[in-house]
This record gives C-alpha cells, sequence and structure tokens, in this order.
C-alpha cells in the first residue's frame, strides 16, 4: 500500500505546483490587461493563450452587468484556491494514511 500513498503524495504535490503556476499566470494576465501591451510578444501571446480557455468558460457563466469589470480572473483565483484547499489536501491525507 506504500506504492499506493507515495503515489497519491506525488500526485498532491504535482497538482499543488500547477495550481500554483496556473494561478500566478492568471494574475498575470490580469495585470496585463491594466496596460496596453505588444499583442505579438511571444509571453503575452502564451499567456493570453493559456487562461483565455478558462477564462471564457466562467465569462459565459458571469455577466459584466453594468460595471465593464471583468471579474472572471478572481472567480478563476477563488476555484484554484479552493481545488488547493480540498483536492490536494485530501490526496495529502489519503495518502498518509497509505503510508
Amino acid at each position: 500500500m506504500f506504492v499506493i500513498g507515495n503515489f497519491l503524495r506525488a500526485l498532491a504535490t504535482v497538482l499543488d505546483y500547477a495550481l500554483i503556476f496556473y494561478m500566478w499566470i492568471v494574475i498575470a494576465r490580469a495585470v496585463l490587461s491594466w496596460v496596453s501591451p505588444d499583442p505579438y510578444n511571444p509571453i503575452v501571446r502564451f499567456i493570453h493563450n493559456i487562461t483565455e480557455p478558462v477564462l471564457y468558460r466562467v465569462r459565459r457563466w458571469v455577466p459584466f452587468g453594468f460595471t465593464g469589470i471583468d471579474f472572471s480572473p478572481i472567480i478563476v483565483l477563488f476555484i484554484i484556491i479552493f481545488l488547493r484547499i480540498f483536492v490536494v489536501d485530501t490526496l495529502t491525507r489519503l495518502a498518509a494514511r497509505l503510508l
């Protein structure tokens, strides 16, 4: 059973790092929206291409309303925080019980 426990612990660690990395990319996307970056810059294109599919799905559910402010990055950050607390901690505790 220790093999499954180690696998779950490794999976939880990799998932945690991936969620942290994606959280910083979403924050960078929000900061870039405040300025007018060069759309042909490879870094700007990478950030846009990585975050747009997720932000687009959130925007379909949350209308802009009267303000015109895009709340989708904040909602995505809340979802990432929820996943880190719920999924990663659950996998970590499950792995600890199997070790």
